[in-house]
């Protein structure tokens, strides 16, 4: 089995009626995590950026976010709390705190971190993975 970090992006495609670009690669990983071939790791937060995502940009509705919300509890990532001075690190490196946890899981986890964001491809390329 292998195991990586997933930034919130990979995953809201899993979730999307009309996935865009990455939806292809984004749905294999997801085949993958289902039939226990992956193992996901993220920090504690990416449940709190899709359930944004669905509820500001996509305009969910309160009950499709509660089913949502459940099913994120169901996919039973393995959430870390990132180390914070490590998050600092990589703030002043020139990431946001939200994508600096994301590379601070992966660096500690010593495992890829899959992503389309530019900013943090250019950033941490020692860690971070283009999806496609």
């Amino acid at each position: 089995m292998r195991e990586c970090v997933l930034d919130a992006s990979v995953v809201l495609d899993w979730f999307s009626s009309s996935a865009k670009g990455s939806g292809g690669p984004s749905r294999r990983l997801r085949a993958e995590f289902e039939s226990g071939e992956l193992e996901v790791i993220a920090p504690a937060l990416i449940h709190l950026e899709i359930l944004n995502v669905a509820g500001r940009s996509w305009r969910w509705d309160a009950a499709s976010l509660e089913e949502l919300g459940e099913g994120l509890d169901d996919l039973l990532f393995e959430l870390i709390e990132a180390d914070l001075s490590a998050v600092a690190r990589w703030i002043a490196a020139g990431l946001t705190a939200y994508d600096a946890a994301y590379v601070a899981v992966a660096e500690a986890a010593a495992v890829p971190f899959i992503t389309n964001d530019r900013t943090i491809l250019g950033i941490a390329p020692r860690i971070a993975q283009s999806l496609q």
